[in-house]
């Protein structure tokens, strides 16, 4: 079935199809292919893209950025101190606002409300950039690199160690269930994932033939192809970080984690900024089985294929 994502937004994973995820990565792949060459088609000459941040970012202001740029289009970067986003004007009237102005809007910040208002308002194609609930675009970024390392997804066993309700370990459990890939969620059990999105990816497993599970036990890494954690800490939860440190502890990504898969061949991954010694000891990240600066270079390959796929 061919895949017609033009116009489209993208708000969280649960909004997709595996057919579309597959779409999706095989433009991201062709795209990567034609930097690599060094070939330029300038397919963005003429639109704009409005990029709002509540949040601060390194990849995905500089994937956005660039790869707007690089074909043609013209990023405007609007942190929340520049404009009236929630604050003399509603969300509602920015997006509409933004909508007339530009032929795309990322979102960076806070409340997946705060994008799903955007999407409904503006009347233009809508990327999640990252909320507290939900990091879509760093997905698309994770299975590309996973297919470069691997071959393919279908099959693997991933497991997600530490913060298993944060937006990154929600939005792994989704894509890992759309494409077949196994996952398990590692964290203590006060720190579980919300029941009713656990409930949501298990339909999704279904149909997959994947797996997915929940647990505190440890030796649930044997046989992971792929480790994969995040800050213990996320933004704007900093009061909480000496109690995190002391819950999350035991489940720091360290080189007798790694070896604990069983595999050689098995991979570490990051989503990025790393607190080195917190999460993942700087002998992992460092080390030969840390794919995370592949992984950084995807956001950027990805997103242009996420904005090619929708605005062309």
């Amino acid at each position: 079935m061919a895949v017609n994502f033009k116009g489209r937004s993208l708000l969280t994973l649960l909004d997709l199809t595996r057919e579309d995820v597959r779409y999706l990565l095989d433009v991201s792949h062709q795209l990567k292919a034609e930097r690599v060459g060094f070939q330029v088609r300038r397919r963005f000459r003429g639109k704009t893209l409005a990029m709002l941040f509540e949040k601060r970012s390194t990849r995905t202001r500089c994937a956005f950025e660039t790869a707007f740029g690089e074909e043609g289009g013209h990023p405007v970067f609007l942190s929340a101190s520049d404009i009236q986003l929630g604050a003399k004007e509603s969300i509602e009237d920015t997006a509409r606002v933004l909508g007339r102005m530009f032929d795309a809007i990322m979102f960076r910040g806070f409340e997946q409300e705060t994008v799903e208002i955007l999407d409904e308002y503006s009347g233009v194609p809508v990327y999640n950039g990252l909320t507290d609930t939900f990091h879509p675009t760093q997905v698309l970024a994770d299975l590309m690199t996973m297919e470069e390392v691997f071959g393919s997804l279908e099959g693997l066993n991933f497991v997600f160690v530490g913060d298993g309700r944060n937006n990154m370990a929600n939005s792994l459990m989704v894509g890992c269930a759309l494409m077949g890939v196994n996952c398990t969620v590692l964290a203590p059990e006060s720190l579980y994932p919300e029941s009713d999105l656990v409930e949501a990816v298990e339909e999704l497993t279904e149909e997959s033939g994947s797996s997915l599970r929940i647990t505190s036990d440890i030796e649930a890494v044997v046989g992971a192809d792929v480790l994969y954690t995040d800050v213990w800490v996320s933004m704007g939860e900093e009061e909480k970080s000496g109690e995190r440190v002391k819950l999350l502890t035991p489940y720091r990504v360290d080189e007798r984690m790694m070896e604990m898969t069983g595999k050689p061949d098995s991979i570490f991954m990051h989503c990025l900024p790393a607190v080195k010694g917190n999460e993942v000891t700087f002998e992992v990240i460092e080390g030969p089985s840390s794919v995370v600066w592949d992984e950084a270079e995807n956001r950027k390959h990805t997103i242009k294929g996420l904005m090619a796929a929708s605005l062309l």
